[in-house]
């Protein structure tokens, strides 16, 4: 198991998302596919086909939890990386 397949995994789990690295969760999007933009501290993922905009931002080295539960509810509304 790859070390973004664990973020993956804890991620969808949805009980750690205070301790979610933002480089992890950033290299977890462009894995499943995003396209990545930075404007300033602001880091905005996009993919074909999908109507959401996520706008992440880094709150020290960690991921906002809230952007975690977004992020989240995103991959299992478009059932990304082999969610059924």
């Amino acid at each position: 198991m790859s070390k973004v397949d664990k973020v993956l995994e804890r991620v969808l789990r949805g009980t750690s998302d205070a301790n979610i690295s933002f480089s992890e969760m950033c290299q977890l999007l462009i894995r499943l596919g995003f396209a990545e933009r930075t404007k300033g501290s602001h880091h905005i993922f996009t993919k074909e086909g999908m109507e959401e905009i996520l706008n992440l931002q880094p709150k020290g080295s960690q991921a906002k939890s809230y952007q975690v539960k977004q992020v989240r509810s995103v991959i299992l509304k478009y059932k990304l990386g082999g969610i059924e």
